[in-house]
């Protein structure tokens, strides 16, 4: 075991990953070192995912697993969004566990395991009633850097009602980062050689809200742009329904930087599911900006996401939501079964749809997606796209067109070498449900 050297595990979303990041640069101010083997580790910390039952099953076997394994002198903290749900109740369920913090004071780490240093033995919950994130982030970017990829945190914590979700909870009300810090931080990844830029937070179009800004991302692109013209690529995810304003879509069209690309959870299609979900449920609205978006930006990527087996949710309202995809022809697509949680404005519906049915409502959306991604795939069959490529092996490079965000969406397969870090030009020469093929383009 290393003195001053920590062990941290990140799980959920690119969110808690921008979190994680954060927190390691912290404690490598304070002089910790990172090891990669847990046994190695003085300070071994869980940022741990609360969204649904099973990313937090997930979190207590993380926790369990290194509580087993704990050594003398060794220190365990769990932090995140599941610890701001439970709190102290956590330490109940998990035996070992040093140290509690949430996610709204994320920046008190290296004070709480200071602390615990300090009194070995003695067990530490940081967990003070404040309303929101804590603004006071200590000059550290708010970024991760995922190879050739960055994710760039732009606000944390929602305002939006939805009846399903637990994040308002966990995390508070919308706080907008400055736009300053944001600036600085894109200059940081650009000086660092980024070649895709994702800008992320709940809500991306909600920016700026909390700040007296109207059309706050768009104000924030115009804004990004000049400053970053090194980073090729600026991906925006998570779009909210009834948000996406034409200035959005004027900057997206004009501009050779924002790739043509738009994730934007709708969650159902039948309003009288949306009612129930407190969620946006005028699908005219959502027709009319998906067409005009596919007009105006040429080439436009959609992805979407999905949530059935609602309470209340009847055949007739799945059969909208599958004519809806038909429709519509997504890209690419999730979609989740219902998960009850507990203190959402939805517990009091229950949960009354089996599991069975849920399940094979998945299965159902899953094969038509599937059929209509295909489809979509193969109409870039001879055409070529850029790939950034993100690595190689046996005379394959892999990488991913401006059509793909990490981790969620499909890759590029390419039978050739390419410059990993890099983006190439590629011919398409095959097409399956997710992937493309190709060879680089001579030319």
């Amino acid at each position: 075991m290393k003195k001053k050297s920590f062990y941290l595990v990140s799980l959920g979303c690119a969110k808690n990953t921008v979190d994680s990041d954060s927190i390691a640069t912290l404690l490598s101010r304070e002089g910790y070192s990172i090891v990669e083997d847990p046994e190695q580790a003085e300070v071994m910390i869980v940022n741990t995912c609360g969204f649904i039952q099973p990313a937090r099953q997930e979190s207590i076997d993380v926790l369990s697993e290194l509580a087993g394994q704990k050594r003398p002198g060794q220190l365990l903290i769990a932090a995140g969004c599941f610890t701001e749900l439970y709190g102290e109740k956590l330490a109940i369920e998990v035996k070992g566990i040093d140290g509690i913090i949430g996610t709204r004071r994320w920046m008190d780490l290296p004070d709480l395991v200071d602390t615990l240093r300090r009194n070995p033995g003695t067990p530490r919950y940081h967990l003070p009633e404040t309303p929101t994130i804590g603004q006071d982030e200590k000059g550290v970017a708010r970024v991760s850097l995922q190879g050739s990829s960055a994710y760039l945190k732009i606000a944390d914590g929602c305002r939006r009602p939805c009846a399903y979700c637990s994040i308002p909870l966990i995390k508070g009300t919308q706080v907008s980062r400055p736009m300053d810090a944001i600036l600085r931080d894109a200059e940081i990844l650009q000086d660092n050689g980024v070649q895709e830029l994702i800008l992320i937070s709940q809500d991306t179009t909600d920016y700026g809200s909390d700040l007296g800004i109207k059309d706050g991302l768009a104000r924030l692109l115009k804004n990004l742009l000049p400053r970053i013209p090194r980073i090729p690529w600026v991906r925006v995810l998570y779009a909210y329904p009834g948000y996406v304003t034409d200035s959005l879509i004027d900057l997206m069209s004009a501009s050779e930087q924002i790739v043509p690309y738009l994730d934007m959870p709708l969650q159902h299609a039948s309003p009288a599911v949306l009612h129930a979900m407190k969620r946006p449920a005028n699908m005219d609205w959502v027709r009319s900006t998906i067409d005009k978006m596919r007009q105006r930006v040429p080439g436009l990527a959609l992805r979407t996401t999905f949530i059935v087996g609602y309470p209340r949710e009847s055949n007739a309202d799945f059969q909208l939501l599958i004519d809806f995809i038909q429709e519509i022809e997504f890209d690419h697509l999730g979609v989740f079964p219902f998960s009850f949680e507990s203190g959402t404005s939805s517990a009091s519906l229950g949960d009354p749809i089996p599991e069975a049915i849920k399940l094979e409502r998945v299965e159902q959306i899953m094969t038509l997606q599937e059929s209509i991604s295909l489809k979509r795939n193969q109409q870039f069959i001879g055409k070529t796209l850029e790939v950034l490529v993100e690595g190689y092996g046996d005379g394959i490079s892999v990488g991913r067109s401006y059509r793909d965000a990490p981790e969620i969406d499909g890759l590029v397969i390419v039978e050739d070498k390419l410059a990993v870090g890099e983006i190439s030009k590629v011919r398409i020469t095959g097409a399956i449900k997710h992937d493309l093929f190709g060879k680089a383009f001579q030319g």
